[in-house]
């Protein structure tokens, strides 16, 4: 995928005006200081989350991945799943979707399951990835109802190394889902798309943010070869 890529940049823009995509000093889950922080949290009401789920169906139509349903990982997968669904009949494809729940319910229906049975291929929805633990979660969920988790659409993907037991590896989440547990990952926007959207602006801050994210990106992204 291209620096370039119009729908990356387009995200990028939308995801910075939204306060979404911050600058500044922040401390991941893996304790680095990253320049930038993003936040799907944000995308907090009607007219935001429309249009986020209009770029995860553009992203995912465009990519030709086959699936059958959608699941989206408690918490922050359900309102994107759902809102990518609703977005995908507007087009023309209905599909079925499913959440799982944190805890068991002991009355009702029961179990950690809610929605659709799930079934056939399933496309795994959330924000972003860091350590690839949300999806080995989800994996294990799908495979335990019978059904094949076949890819993950995200957001961002952060290309940075992952971590394992502290220790800094040389391979992304996403690279470690796609390689080790064999699923598709499909990101609307990549850091290299973040990192081109701040090259092209003119403005001094840009520019600075620019240089703090390419040193970022210098010390911890990954060989995307």
């Amino acid at each position: 995928m291209s620096n370039q890529d119009p729908l990356a940049q387009d995200f990028v823009q939308f995801a910075v005006e939204c306060g979404v995509l911050r600058f500044g000093e922040f401390k991941t889950k893996a304790g680095r200081m990253s320049p930038y922080f993003f936040n799907a949290g944000l995308f907090d009401d009607g007219a935001r989350l429309g249009r986020l789920a209009e770029f995860y169906a553009q992203r995912l139509l465009a990519s030709g991945i086959a699936f059958d349903m959608v699941f989206g990982p408690a918490y922050k997968g359900i309102p994107l799943g759902a809102a990518l669904v609703v977005e995908l009949a507007r087009r023309g494809r209905n599909v079925p979707f499913a959440y799982n729940r944190k805890e068991a319910k002991d009355h009702g229906e029961g179990g950690t399951l809610v929605g659709a049975p799930l079934r056939g291929r399933v496309l795994i929805v959330d924000d972003v990835m860091s350590a690839g633990t949300a999806a080995r979660e989800s994996i294990a969920i799908i495979e335990a109802a019978g059904a094949t988790p076949h890819a993950v659409l995200i957001a961002l993907d952060r290309q940075e190394k992952a971590t394992e037991n502290g220790a800094d590896v040389p391979y992304s989440a996403v690279q470690y889902v796609q390689r080790q547990l064999g699923l598709h990952v499909c990101a609307i926007a990549k850091l290299a798309d973040l990192m081109h959207y701040l090259g092209s602006r003119g403005d001094a801050s840009a520019q600075a943010e620019h240089q703090r994210v390419l040193a970022y990106r210098e010390r911890y992204g990954v060989d995307e070869g």
